[in-house]
């Protein structure tokens, strides 16, 4: 399925059989040294995405400011989906590298995160594998499991019954954007934003959660243009939540 977005290397110390397997399921060979693109680089500390004078890893510890010390109540999209059910169950359907999924398994949630891009997916498991070797993320990283598909055909086959199924549609690359927005649109060059918007919102309300809950720019039109029952607003993102 390579369509020439990237190429694989393997680092001496590494793990070759896992960039072996990467590449045949992405019909990829691997090459003797990076490319000129995206090159997809497994060395003895993990799996990085580089390209373009960016290298991005996947760390969860990054994260750790934002979940302890009393702060975790004050993210957004905890409030949003804020409840005291026992065993409560999310969807992340476009998770992405797993940031807003461990913000939910933070507050209790055992979350399932979609993800389809091959890419994206093999940076999200090395990131959790990680993750789950760390003192203070280990508790956290256990209740998030990665499936690796398509999130719509995912939600319309899904049998148990979910409290909460969040999206974040992927937001347009900006023209003006610090680091951490370039890191951005290193994954956008894998991955557009999303072009299937009134699917996606289909197949999440077919799988009938008491909510959704929708990550959008603050000045953005809702998604697939319908009306969320309430909305939380941030200096620059919203959460547009539907209650069933």
């Amino acid at each position: 399925m390579n369509d020439n977005k990237f190429v694989i290397c393997v680092e001496k110390g590494s793990q070759r059989d896992q960039a072996e397997s990467f590449a045949r399921k992405t019909g990829s060979s691997i090459a003797s040294h990076p490319g000129n693109g995206l090159t997809v680089l497994f060395h003895a500390k993990g799996v990085s995405l580089t390209g373009y004078g960016l290298v991005y890893q996947g760390d969860f510890e990054n994260m750790l400011h934002r979940v302890t010390n009393g702060r975790l109540q004050h993210e957004m999209l905890v409030r949003a989906a804020k409840s005291d059910k026992e065993g409560r169950k999310a969807i992340d359907a476009t998770a992405g590298m797993g940031e807003d999924a461990f913000l939910l398994a933070a507050q209790g949630y055992e979350v399932t995160l979609y993800e389809q891009n091959p890419v994206i997916a093999i940076l999200l498991k090395d990131a959790l594998r990680r993750a789950r070797k760390h003192p203070v993320l280990k508790e956290i990283a256990a209740r998030m499991k990665l499936v690796e598909g398509n999130s719509v055909e995912c939600m319309r086959k899904l049998l148990d019954p979910v409290d909460v199924i969040y999206l974040d549609p992927m937001f347009p690359a900006r023209q003006k954007s610090s680091l951490i927005n370039k890191k951005l649109q290193l994954i956008q060059k894998l991955e557009p934003p999303c072009s299937a918007e009134t699917d996606l919102f289909d197949a999440a309300i077919q799988a009938d959660p008491e909510k959704i809950i929708v990550k959008r720019p603050l000045k953005s039109e809702f998604l697939a243009g319908r009306k969320p029952s309430y909305t939380l607003n941030g200096k620059a993102i919203r959460y547009d939540c539907y209650t069933q």
